[in-house]
């Protein structure tokens, strides 16, 4: 559940690391621990209530639930689990309501350190060198304090912020660039910043749909969905999906939903578009001129907020289903064609997807 439906909950969102094998060595790999070859899956918990956890489902399709526990000594996670990063043989976890970052190694989950200065409200994480990028959303009250901190890796410390409009969400690195989306915090937001790591500036801006919650790239080209604003917005908008070209950011195309369609979980692999519409999955080919009109498969279960994680692994669709934060959410493990093959039970709000091979 993101942070928006957790308020309205509670009071009333790009990084996969894949190892490089050559195709010519057909000795499996070793794995490097007890992690290694799955999925890691955060489990957001309730806001407020400090019960995030990480879950493992085995490429063996094994499930091992609140693995953070288990490896350090029954040690608490942390408040909202709200994104994981890998960088060489480190997971980052990215804890909003505890303002903090717990950095364990990806594939013994065992813990390393924490950084916990200087991040207030933080959403995402990405890298470029050796340098960590994390959006902050600020002092919910103050619309211009929004920020990306830029941490040095060898040190764990912030070292930097690098200003930005309000509600940075997601962010991704490619081609030396960072994309943050932003979907507006507390408001509500249409707009990708374009930002140089080398020197910390906002280079420019892209103009999205509503809520741009999700940023691929493949071939020189962005892929942007956004979901647009929802009913309790006050101006209820349907998503867009736009292309733009990675080099000047030009819009090249863009397909506008209807009605109140709000997409989501955008994948961009092999050829074709993939995302989400409530519970139901969608697929269309890359150099298609228009939106699916049916989907490729509906998924089964509850899905009271839909689909909130969806990716793509060893010719499997994996897709999470949050629930209603009360008893814990559920994965599924479908095969391309929709042929529903494993479900596992996971934490509390599983919100993220995260391949580990």
């Amino acid at each position: 559940m993101k942070l928006n439906k957790l308020l309205l909950t509670a009071i009333a969102g790009g990084f996969f690391f894949v190892s490089c094998n050559n195709d010519d060595d057909a000795t499996p790999d070793t794995p490097r621990g007890a992690y290694d070859n799955g999925f890691f899956v955060l489990n957001q918990g309730n806001f407020g209530m400090g019960n995030a956890s990480i879950s493992f489902i085995s490429d063996a399709m094994q499930v091992e639930n609140n693995i953070f526990a288990t490896n350090n000594n029954n040690a608490i996670l942390g408040d909202t689990g709200q994104d994981i990063g890998f960088h060489d043989d480190k997971a980052y976890i990215v804890l909003n309501g505890s303002n903090r970052i717990e950095i364990v190694n990806r594939y013994s989950f065992e813990h390393i350190t924490t950084i916990e200065e200087e991040l207030v409200n933080p959403r995402y994480i990405a890298f470029y060198e050796n340098k960590a990028y994390v959006t902050n959303w600020g002092d919910g009250s103050n619309t211009e304090d929004d920020f990306v901190a830029v941490i040095d890796l060898a040190t764990n410390t912030v070292t930097s912020k690098i200003s930005v409009i309000e509600g940075p969400e997601r962010i991704v690195e490619e081609n030396n660039k960072l994309y943050v989306s932003h979907m507006g915090g507390y408001g509500y937001g249409s707009t990708v910043s374009v930002i140089n790591p080398s020197t910390g500036a906002v280079q420019t801006s892209i103009t999205t749909g509503g809520l741009p919650g999700f940023i691929e790239e493949e071939d020189n080209k962005l892929y942007i969905l956004s979901e647009g604003f929802p009913i309790w917005s006050g101006t209820e908008t349907p998503g867009k999906l736009q292309v733009v070209n990675a080099s000047n950011h030009t819009v090249t195309a863009t397909f506008d939903f209807t009605g109140i369609q709000h997409p989501s979980n955008l994948i961009v692999e092999d050829d074709y578009i993939y995302y989400t519409i409530d519970n139901k999955v969608y697929r269309m080919a890359i150099n298609a001129t228009a939106l699916p009109t049916e989907p490729l498969f509906t998924a089964e279960g509850g899905f009271p907020y839909g689909i909130s994680a969806l990716e793509i692994e060893n010719g499997s669709f994996y897709i999470a289903d949050e629930g209603n934060f009360i008893a814990n959410g559920t994965v599924y493990v479908y095969s391309m064609q929709g042929a529903l093959q494993h479900t596992f039970s996971a934490g509390l709000g599983p919100v993220g997807l995260y391949d580990n091979d």
